[in-house]
């Protein structure tokens, strides 16, 4: 499979970046997009029903509603919907922003755990959790943990900049400082005031969904929808930077405000699922790729089919993970490390190899 750079024929780019009135789909988008989501939902009822306790679909789809067994209700609505919930959420966050970020730097290797977001989130949601157990709430982790995303971010970027991004300083730099940042992580752990907390944040760094509440899913779900939104608001943005800043800027965009919302947009998505759900990797990475082989590079169509694949990836390995090494409850992350970190292997191999 030959890997590139998000790319777009030009005319295509420009029709989609132009302004316009009225909605247009792609047939082909948009029977991708339903099947997915279709697909999507009968694993999130499968997945309801996998554990300890095995649930059949149709008492599943009961116990949802509030019928059938009382274990069956207590089981599925209060220990593994909002698990289902926060995965689909998370890996829909991180989706959309890994392909925000290839698009806006035009780069395949851009991902937020390349670029440094994932490690700003993780640092600052680390300090909140250990240095200030006193005064946690839940709501304001997502916060904590987007102002370290846009800090941390915005340095690798500075760093990579010379005379534009350039694909493999940005990885490199990327690279260096999330090394960096796990390390400063670590030490904000290993100062925690307690052992509890510190076995709870290690935990939390693995990337799982245990132990997920509907507070959590509550807490997360406004900042989500917000920022897709968002980024569905700012398509032809997005459009316009897969064509380069000359040619952006040849049709009306604002190329830079527009590049700064986007990666803003970016860092929101990924900064807000990370506070819930530790770093998961390689989702942002993943995603997209798999995407843009389906529906193409223009992201009207491109952003909808990766935020399904993203919450996919995750609904489908969190419940490998607490399902086939029962008793124990592996951490989502770890299994979509172990695909991701051989993907991306191979596209800085193939990258290197065009160059």
């Amino acid at each position: 499979m030959k890997i590139e750079a998000p790319k777009v024929h030009p005319a295509q780019a420009l029709e989609q970046a132009a302004p316009r009135t009225g909605v247009r789909f792609h047939r082909r988008s948009l029977l991708w997009f339903l099947g997915l989501f279709f697909f999507l939902l009968a694993s999130a009822v499968v997945s309801a029903g996998l554990g300890e306790i095995r649930i059949p679909p149709l008492d599943v789809l009961r116990a949802a509603g509030g019928a059938g067994l009382a274990d069956h209700v207590l089981v599925v609505q209060s220990l593994r919907l909002p698990r289902i919930a926060i995965s689909v959420l998370v890996g829909a966050s991180l989706a959309v922003a890994g392909a925000i970020l290839q698009g806006v730097v035009r780069n395949p290797l851009a991902a937020p755990d390349v670029v440094g977001i994932s490690g700003g989130a993780s640092l600052a949601a680390a300090a909140f959790l250990t240095l200030i157990p006193g005064a946690y709430s839940i709501q304001l982790l997502p916060v904590a943990a987007m102002i370290g995303a846009v800090l941390v971010s915005s340095i690798v970027y500075l760093l990579a900049w010379k005379r534009g991004v350039q694909t493999f300083r940005l990885v490199l730099i990327g690279i260096g400082v999330a090394m960096l940042m796990n390390a400063l992580t670590t030490f904000m752990i290993m100062m925690a005031p307690s052992t509890y907390t510190a076995g709870a944040a290690y935990l939390w760094l693995t990337g799982t969904v245990y132990g997920t509440s509907w507070t959590n899913v509550v807490t997360l779900l406004p900042w989500t929808v917000f920022f897709l939104l968002l980024a569905a608001g700012h398509v032809r943005h997005l459009n316009a930077q897969l064509l380069g800043d000359e040619l952006a800027a040849g049709i009306g965009s604002a190329v830079q405000r527009g590049r700064i919302s986007l990666l803003l947009i970016s860092v929101g998505l990924a900064g807000s699922a990370i506070s819930m759900a530790g770093p998961i990797g390689f989702v942002g990475l993943l995603a997209p790729h798999m995407a843009r082989r389906l529906v193409g590079s223009l992201s009207g169509r491109l952003l909808p089919v990766a935020g399904v694949i993203g919450a996919l990836i995750v609904l489908i390995a969190d419940t490998v993970a607490r399902t086939v090494f029962l008793p124990h409850d592996i951490p989502a992350g770890i299994l979509t490390s172990g695909i991701g970190a051989p993907f991306f292997v191979y596209l800085l191999y193939r990258t290197r190899k065009s160059r």
